[in-house]
């Protein structure tokens, strides 16, 4: 069978399953994490679907690859807004009681000078009972274990930074964002199964933290529709797929990296492996920076600027990517002090900082 077709089917199959699930969501009993479980399970497959119409790149035409994109998309947007309608809102809650105020600084209310009594004023008459408790002060549905880290970061702020945990969840997929500054603190090293960005515009994120030596790298990552943005992906143990990032800065460190369909980007990579374009224009490269590097990867030869055009078959250098000058890239100060943040600046202050757009 005809590899396109072959891939149509089972992508065909794929989405179909995954919009199952999600149907099937409300469902699912909400115990014992079970809920959860299931939540990770589709998006496990999201990112795994993600990754594999990347590197079917070869064989399928832009168009369908686009056309696979926007079925992902529906399938993520979905699996939000179930999310959002079966999430419970908490009425767990604190009220007031009508006891009377003790005033435990006055030397009649003072418990030293009558050991075992609360006071030795008495405050309730003898005949007095205890009044029945109120019904709604009886304890409420408690918060469930669900987390749409999405919604919970598009949350309208006073600041655009946003540190989402991550505890809850198995696998970190960070969707449809606009102007926000996320940085993945360490508790997210529990969520990193698989990683996908997708459809970002002005954000900086950061993964560095949960990916670092001593963290859990992902095994796979897919970066997809991402404009006018500066990702630092963190540590990959495996491939990194990106597609349709447009005008922006990447840092990745990656057994093996496919970029597809980018144009005007700015890649500071360690690569263990040739990095492959395909269909890319204005793409520039540089190491990773010596801030992001740790012995480990000094002992495994870099191969950033040994690139791969799969588009360009001429003997000659490929006029779709270059090496950053050295005098273009980022100095010291603004990868420790701007892309972690800083009260009061803007995400935009800090892309303009970081020469976003170019």
């Amino acid at each position: 069978m005809d590899p396109k077709l072959r891939f149509y089917n089972h992508f065909t199959e794929s989405v179909a399953g995954l919009d199952e699930l999600v149907q099937q969501l409300p469902s699912v009993a909400n115990v014992a994490g079970e809920r959860q479980e299931a939540i990770d399970h589709i998006l496990a497959g999201i990112g795994k679907l993600l990754i594999e119409v990347a590197d079917a790149a070869d064989f399928t035409p832009s168009y369908d690859r686009k056309q696979y994109s926007v079925a992902i998309k529906e399938v993520q947007d979905k699996l939000n807004d179930t999310i959002a309608k079966i999430t419970p809102r908490s009425r767990f809650q604190f009220r007031r009681t009508n006891t009377p105020h003790v005033d435990m600084g006055a030397p009649e209310n003072d418990p030293r000078l009558n050991p075992g009594s609360l006071s030795r004023k008495n405050t309730m008459p003898a005949d007095a009972s205890l009044p029945e408790a109120p019904k709604e002060d009886t304890l409420g549905e408690l918060p469930t274990n669900i987390k749409n880290y999405n919604e919970e970061m598009a949350r309208p702020s006073t600041s655009t930074l946003r540190k989402p945990s991550f505890s809850a969840a198995k696998h970190i997929g960070i969707s449809n964002h606009k102007g926000l500054h996320i940085i993945l603190p360490s508790s997210a090293a529990r969520a990193t199964a698989s990683g996908s960005l997708t459809d970002l515009s002005g954000c900086i994120v950061d993964m560095s933290i949960p990916t670092a030596t001593g963290g859990a790298p992902f095994p796979g990552l897919a970066l997809q529709n991402i404009a006018k943005s500066f990702i630092v992906a963190g540590r990959v143990n495996g491939p990194v797929h990106i597609t349709g990032v447009s005008d922006s800065v990447l840092v990745i460190v990656a057994r093996q990296v496919r970029i597809h369909e980018c144009t005007n980007v700015d890649i500071y990579l360690h690569c263990a492996t040739h990095p492959i374009i395909e269909d890319c224009t204005g793409m520039r490269f540089a190491p990773l920076p010596a801030v992001y590097t740790t012995e480990a990867d000094q002992a495994i030869e870099n191969q950033w600027d040994q690139v791969d055009d799969f588009k360009w078959l001429k003997a000659d250098h490929s006029p779709n990517w270059a090496i950053l000058p050295e005098e273009e890239r980022l100095s010291n100060e603004l990868w420790t002090k701007v892309v972690p943040g800083a009260p009061g600046v803007s995400v935009d202050e800090s892309l303009k900082k970081l020469g976003i757009p170019h």
